[in-house]
């Protein structure tokens, strides 16, 4: 049992090795002529030149963060949070690199159809999902091994929850300013090319489509990345910091008192859910038809084989680790709680699926709405967006439901009680449904590996087809990437599902581990309330259900003022470059003139939103404790809603542009594919910046929390 942290990392190691493996395997495949050789550069230099300045701008916030955490908190957990930090930038830069790489050999692939083409850019999307999965393992069980196995310093668990607090720090910026990079190049690209000049999409005379394919990759890729790295450590960290907190043990009573299971359980899943990933990966293979529903099919094995390998695996860990203790009754309760977090992440990526994939009712009510103009475009965006809030959060609550059951079964929380009999029965009361909830967390992440795999596919897809057509290759080429293209908005959005339905369990299990942090700080004398009777608490809970919308209009408006930027740019480019517009030979664009505007732009903007989720639940809490916690819980709630209705209403309004581009409603060119064009453009910032920004809002808003806690209640 003592020996789970230890196969953890070794199972993290075995997952970077992975990433070596598949990262040789893509390189070895031919880049494509000349002229695709130079578009892979262009778009990998200017990738990395705004990932070297974001890191820097960052690196300045993460520096005066980690000095407030070593003055308030103490100087080991400062240290944890500069690691943290690190290894999620550095997943981020990895699986950048290796997209930038890979979208060339993807359209070079291409040319011999979807069998040879997919492969390649799902194992360069699996560099990526093995980087950020060994990475966040490795860095956090570094951490516990350290700090809880080897020093056993008194305050270990605080140490690795600023861990978390560091992949959140980061990835709330690269979300947020990738995201915006990437939306500012795409509308201007897109209005300006195809509705205003009619010319395809990535056309080599736009200059904005360099940008678009940077932004692919700065935003969905190395932000996504990011993200899924704070999602994947929060969802190990939460379980164990609230048998922590909740039960005030120091890291030398965790044997002593057969708490150790509690603690190791959810590291054992991530074990077993990084070798199912491993496994999975190789599941996956292209075949020759372009149909969407082959090619999804063949993507989603690896995931499927993954979770069945996932959900056999935990029945086995919780029939062993469980055994023989008087503080377990069901040896099986946990594992129904991390199966029932498995299948509910599973639903809520198939509910994505089903409210974005243009096979379904809602994506062509959307391309039927675009006949009559794009005003009825956005409304029926809108209106589908808003639908799907009801699927998700009635699963997520079935979810809860099962996972709070599985942990209130598993745990005698008479045992309990009577091994920690110095505490407070209050204390552990429900401790078992609520730890079942954390652990429902990791279920839903456990196979990250692969989950992040078949994401990262999507933008690699997408830059093959730019390369495609800025390369001028054969119709025959595009045909193959656009169905490759088109089907990673979907995995995208499954991908989106998981992350979101994880972080509404991973805040609600560090909220209660705040609760009892409060406590603890304050040596029992300070309970935190969540009586909407009382002032503080009504007034903290409408700051939070303000505080997500508050957080999209900035994003969205910063993406609106780069895109102006863009599109003024666009215009300027096309007026003032003789045969420009007309393609004549020799005549090129400005594109690095774009670049610098959305890198400029998006620098600048980050820094207001990303600042927010930081600042406003420290000046909060050190105003009031029962304020605050009224505050995480209306973000909460209104996050997760807001998160669903705009990732889903994005990835809507793209398919269905891409469903009447490959012939329905008048295809290319006519008016219902201007409208469907507005209606992607709306729905850019929605799914690809505001929306996946907001899952990483609700968690660092509560992570924060936790972290200064014992610092509110000494101010």
């Amino acid at each position: 049992m003592e020996a789970i942290p230890y196969y953890a990392l070794l199972s993290a190691v075995a997952g970077l090795v992975i990433a070596v493996f598949y990262y040789l395997d893509v390189k070895k495949a031919s880049p494509g002529n000349e002229r695709m050789v130079f578009l892979m550069t262009e778009i990998q230099n200017g990738a990395k030149a705004f990932l070297k300045q974001e890191y820097t701008w960052v690196t300045a916030f993460v520096v005066v963060l980690a000095v407030l955490i070593g003055v308030f908190i103490q100087p080991f957990a400062a240290l944890s949070y500069v690691l943290g930090a690190v290894l999620s930038g550095l997943a981020g830069y990895v699986g950048m690199t290796v997209a930038t790489m890979a979208n060339a050999r993807t359209t070079e692939a291409a040319k011999e159809g979807p069998a040879k083409a997919l492969p390649i850019a799902f194992r360069g999307g699996a560099v990526m999902g093995f980087s950020v999965a060994g990475l966040a393992l490795a860095g956090l069980m570094g951490v516990y091994i350290v700090f809880v196995n080897v020093l056993e310093i008194d305050d270990a668990f605080e140490v690795i929850t600023s861990f978390g607090l560091g992949a959140s720090s980061i990835a709330l910026f690269s979300r947020v300013g990738g995201g915006i990079f990437t939306k500012a190049a795409d509308v201007g690209a897109d209005l300006v090319g195809k509705v205003e000049a009619g010319i395809p999409e990535d056309d080599p005379r736009n200059p904005a489509t360099i940008a678009d394919n940077v932004g692919d990759n700065v935003g969905d890729v190395a932000g996504m990345g990011a993200d899924l790295f704070e999602s994947y450590a929060g969802s190990i960290i939460a379980p164990v910091a609230l048998t922590a907190f909740s039960l005030s043990i120091l890291p030398e009573q965790a044997t002593e008192n057969g708490f150790l299971p509690l603690l190791v359980f959810p590291m054992g899943v991530a074990f077993i859910g990084m070798i199912a990933s491993i496994i999975g990966s190789f599941f996956v293979r292209g075949g020759s038809s372009t149909d969407s529903k082959a090619l999804s099919r063949a993507l989603h094995m690896g995931t499927n084989v993954a979770m069945a390998i996932t959900i056999v695996g935990t029945i086995g860990l919780a029939l062993w680790l469980f055994e023989d203790s008087a503080i377990f009754d069901n040896q099986l309760g946990l594992a129904a709680s991390v199966i029932g977090g498995l299948l509910v992440g599973y639903l809520l990526g198939k509910t994505a699926e089903y409210y974005t994939s243009d096979h379904f009712g809602p994506v062509k009510a959307i391309a039927r709405d675009t006949e009559t103009g794009p005003a009825t475009t956005v409304l029926k965006g809108i209106s589908v967006g808003m639908i799907s809030v009801g699927a998700s959060v009635i699963l997520l609550l079935i979810g809860i439901g099962v996972a709070f059951w599985g942990g209130s079964v598993a745990i005698n929380e008479a045992g309990l009680t009577e091994l920690s009999a110095s505490i407070d029965p209050d204390r552990i009361e429900a401790f078992g449904g609520i730890y079942g909830i954390a652990v429902a967390a990791i279920g839903m992440l456990a196979t990250t590996g692969v989950v992040v795999s078949v994401d990262a596919y999507g933008p690699i897809a997408d830059n093959a087809g730019g390369i495609a057509e800025m390369a001028e290759l054969d119709p025959k080429v595009r045909e193959v990437t656009d169905a490759l293209d088109s089907l990673g908005n979907t995995t995208a959005a499954v991908a989106k599902g998981f992350a979101v339905g994880s972080a509404a369990l991973t805040a609600l299990a560090l909220f209660k581990s705040f609760e009892f942090a409060i406590l603890e700080a304050s040596g029992g004398e300070q309970a935190l309330s969540l009586d909407i009777g009382r002032v503080p608490v009504f007034v903290g809970l409408f700051l939070g259900a303000m505080l997500p919308f508050l957080f999209a209009s900035l994003t969205i408006d910063a993406v609106g003022r780069a895109a102006s930027k863009m599109i003024v740019e666009v215009r300027r480019q096309f007026a003032e470059i003789p045969g420009l517009r007309e393609g004549k030979p020799g005549v090129n664009p400005d594109s690095a003139k774009c670049v610098a505007i959305s890198t400029n732009a998006s620098l600048k903007e980050m820094i207001i939103p990303g600042g927010i989720a930081i600042v406003v639940p420290l000046v909060i809490g050190f105003i009031s404790v029962d304020a605050l916690g009224g505050f995480l819980a209306g973000a909460l709630v209104t996050g997760f809603a807001l998160a669903i209705f705009m990732a889903n209403a994005g990835g809507a309004w793209d398919n269905a542009k891409k469903y009447i581009e490959t012939g329905a409603h008048g295809g290319k060119g006519s008016d219902s594919h201007k409208a469907a064009v507005v209606g992607d453009t709306v729905g850019d910032p929605f799914k690809d910046t505001s929306g996946p920004a907001m899952n990483i809002l609700i968690k660092v808003m509560t992570i924060v929390s936790l972290v200064f806690a014992s610092a509110f209640v000494a101010f």
